[in-house]
């Protein structure tokens, strides 16, 4: 369990490092280490009933993102096609233009 929180101690976890933890435990809690140890051992389950809960929740969207059972409805074309409006540029006389002004 505490390898891997453990693991940059040269040769692992073994049972003096335990021993030690357990009195600096011991030393610092007292006679409200169960108690401490209780609400730990709750948090964690609580922490796992909810990463569950979420993983729950990721499995039943994944499901229900698949093709669906009712069909997807028919797409219909009853508008008409819409077209831009067509302007033609403005026709100059050429006597306007060799006109002095």
């Amino acid at each position: 369990m505490f390898a891997g929180l453990l693991a940059f101690l040269p040769g692992g976890v073994g049972v003096p490092e335990m021993m030690i933890v357990g009195i600096i435990a011991l030393l610092l809690f007292g006679k409200r280490l169960p108690e401490v140890a209780r609400s730990l051992g709750k948090g964690i389950v609580e922490f796992k009933k909810g990463i569950s809960g979420i993983e729950d929740e990721v499995r039943s969207s994944s499901h229900s993102s698949s093709p669906s059972k009712t069909p997807r409805p028919e797409v219909t074309d009853h508008e008409q096609e819409v077209t831009a409006p067509k302007f033609s540029p403005p026709s100059f006389d050429r006597e306007e233009e060799e006109t002095p002004a």
